[in-house]
């Protein structure tokens, strides 16, 4: 599993960078979740395209790369739902 890389704070949401310490670590989270979901998707992608994504010295790279593509664009959503859920929760 690839840890997921540091977040710079200034790329938060701005309600997420004002809210408290504790959604920001859900909101993180969740964000780590999405990259391993993005990670495990691609993988599954890449083996049913065949011999073309599976072969060659960067093959097992591009799930990674990604899913840290999407991570650092803020994500698919899965980590504002799953930060605003559980402190609607609260």
């Amino acid at each position: 599993m690839t840890p997921l890389p540091p977040i710079d704070r200034l790329a938060l949401p701005a309600d997420i960078r004002t809210s408290g310490r504790d959604v920001q670590e859900r909101y993180e989270a969740g964000l780590g979740f999405e990259r391993q979901l993005v990670a495990q998707l691609a993988k599954q992608l890449s083996a049913t395209a065949g011999e073309t994504l599976t072969s060659g010295p960067y093959a097992q790279l591009l799930p990674d790369a990604l899913a840290d593509s999407i991570a650092a664009a803020g994500g698919l959503g899965l980590a504002r739902t799953l930060a605003d859920d559980t402190e609607a929760a609260a």
